[in-house]
């Protein structure tokens, strides 16, 4: 039996795997499924009749709706059973952040106490901090915040200017600056808190207790969306910090930070799926509710677009979600095999996928805009109300676009971590450039693919060629000062993230008519086939922009004509497909794919 092979983070670009290989939604077992079940339930019973209590943020609710959620388990379903937890898989985690995402306010409580607020102390507390603090955080007694943003440190955190000066007595760490936009700061009784020691030119972190003297919390900021979330402003004054509340070594705290903020852009990908899921089932309940002209709205073309079209942008994503949380869970086990302890085996596991997290969180962060945007279109006038629950969902939304970095330093973050791994690798992209603009000038052998996924594979290769030419030519011309080319490297970010997402519909698509035959599977293939279509044309012009952005190049129509023909496909009928899609969800009345 041949064996499995995972590809490590970026590999996408140069190789490709089989559908067997991949994790896919449809993979979830029982337990799993039992999980996400109960996240489900907990919204249903608990959250869905308080947002608007949430929403005034009345005083103990949010902390006890945490406390609430922690009896439950749902607060430790990624920390091992030694401290109270249920010790399940990433994949596992992921689907918890999946179904408390539809929870509007609650789920960026929910995300920051159980990701950014209890992570650092898991992967890298010593065992007496991990037995103080976690069993607490996991129970919801203590609930937690994370606290790096400053107001001249945002998306440049080793920017932040406090301070931690070790006391003359070699006891404490006496900590003085300000932090902002903290997420459950108003209640959060632990805080991991990023602070310079000294002269130290990079962070350190620590982790600090909300009931210590010194620690001043702002009142609460009023924001555009997620009003029931406690966002505040926090000031230090000389407070003093045990020494033994040092996480990790003196030093490491940005790498802390760097690694959370890994996971963080992983977890967004899930917890959007669970908004946009609820949003898609509320936008289809309503158009086969809502008559005008004499017909259920629904039955007009156009809402039939948007529904589907919301469908496509969920499926994707989500599509793309597990395929790349499955891979995280076989690089754990891995590298648990190879010795490492399981905090730093996750560690490691996820920062192997730094590059397809940060476009995960770009693309899921969209997908989401675009549903709820086109929800608010659905309802018409009642979804400009704020008695619907969509205004909520439009208004949440946005922020997602700003969490876990801003959307365009991770665009930039897709580009140059390719570029840095394909060095990294001894992948010469300037020497595969050149190769391929030769392959241009030479004669083409036309080789026609076999068999429906054979096709996409081949568009889908085709699409990896245009993405490595353009790094190659960019990373050859800029060289040092590449990154100040910000929009020809949000073109190539783009193609990259489009390409893998394609790629992993692609795969899971395969694998869905692989076990279950393709009667089952052909409404997947709607989903695809509009994908990639829809792709090819954007892959095309954002090529084209990005070449005809190079002055003074040589062979540019040489490689537009390469990239016209790399992103040319077979026509699809969207409208029909379209309809299957949205026939589908107007059928069951729900999010059923």
């Amino acid at each position: 039996m041949e064996e499995k092979k995972r590809l490590m983070g970026g590999e996408f670009l140069l190789k490709e795997t089989n559908a067997e290989d991949i994790f896919i939604p449809e993979d979830m077992d029982e337990e799993q499924q039992m999980i996400y079940k109960t996240c489900q339930g907990f919204l249903e019973t608990e959250v869905y009749s308080m947002l608007d209590r949430i929403d005034d943020q009345e005083e103990g609710l949010m902390r006890s709706l945490l406390q609430k959620s922690g009896e439950l388990g749902l607060l430790g379903v990624a920390v091992p059973e030694e401290y109270e937890g249920f010790d399940q898989s990433f994949v596992t985690s992921m689907l918890a952040s999946e179904a408390m995402g539809a929870g509007y306010s609650f789920s960026v409580a929910y995300s920051a106490h159980t990701g950014i607020g209890t992570l650092p102390i898991l992967y890298y507390g010593n065992e007496a901090q991990k037995q103080k603090y976690l069993p607490k955080l996991v129970s919801g007694e203590w609930p937690a915040a994370y606290c790096l943003t400053e107001p001249n440190a945002g998306s440049d955190a080793n920017a932040g200017k406090s301070k931690a000066i070790l006391s003359d007595d070699g006891k404490h760490y006496i900590l003085n600056g300000q932090k902002m936009w903290i997420t459950n700061g108003g209640f959060a009784d632990v805080q991991t808190v990023f602070a310079k020691i000294g002269t130290d030119r990079v962070l350190s972190a620590f982790i600090v207790e909300s009931s210590w003297p010194g620690i001043v919390i702002n009142p609460e900021e009023k924001k555009m969306g997620i009003k029931g979330s406690s966002t505040v402003q926090i000031f230090y004054n000389d407070v003093k910090v045990p020494v033994e509340n040092l996480l990790g070594r003196q030093g490491q705290g940005f790498r802390i930070a760097l690694n959370i903020l890994h996971m963080g852009r992983l977890k967004l990908g899930g917890t959007v799926l669970g908004a946009a899921k609820k949003t898609i089932t509320q936008s289809v309940n309503y158009a086969n509710e809502r008559k005008q002209f004499g017909r259920f709205i629904g039955s007009f073309e156009a809402i039939k677009y948007k529904l589907a079209e919301q469908v496509i942008q969920t499926f994707i994503t989500e599509s793309t979600v597990y395929r790349t949380s499955g891979y995280v869970d076989e690089a754990i086990t891995e590298l648990i095999a190879q010795g490492k302890e399981k905090p730093q085996a996750t560690i490691e596991g996820i920062a192997q996928y730094a590059l397809e997290a940060a476009l995960l969180k770009v693309f899921g962060s969209e997908a989401l805009n675009y549903v709820v945007d086109e929800a608010v279109q659905i309802f018409g006038g009642m979804g400009f109300s704020a008695e619907t629950d969509v205004d909520k969902a439009y208004r949440d939304s946005r922020i997602n676009r700003i969490f876990e970095g801003t959307n365009e330093i991770n665009r930039l973050l897709v580009a140059d971590t390719t570029i840095k791994k394909a060095l990294k690798k001894g992948f010469d992209l300037v020497r595969y450039a050149k190769h391929i603009i030769k392959e241009m000038n030479g004669a083409e052998e036309a080789v026609e693919p076999t068999g429906y996924f054979e096709e996409k594979r081949t568009y889908i290769r085709n699409f990896k060629r245009i993405a490595l030419l353009l790094l190659g030519i960019v990373s050859d011309k800029f060289q040092r000062q590449l990154f100040e080319e910000q929009m020809i490297l949000f073109n190539i970010s783009d193609i990259i993230m489009n390409l893998y997402t394609a790629e992993s519909t692609l795969l899971r698509v395969e694998k869905i008519e692989n076990n279950k035959g393709g009667d089952y599977a052909s409404i997947y293939k709607d989903i695809l086939d509009v994908f990639v279509y829809d792709t090819a044309e954007f892959i095309h012009k954002s090529g084209c922009d990005a070449i005809n952005s190079l002055e003074e190049i040589e062979e540019q129509e040489v490689m537009r004509e390469r990239i016209r023909k790399y992103t040319t496909v077979a026509p699809v009928n969207i409208k029909n497909a379209r309809t299957r899609i949205a026939d589908k969800l107007i059928e069951d009345n729900k999010y059923n794919f």
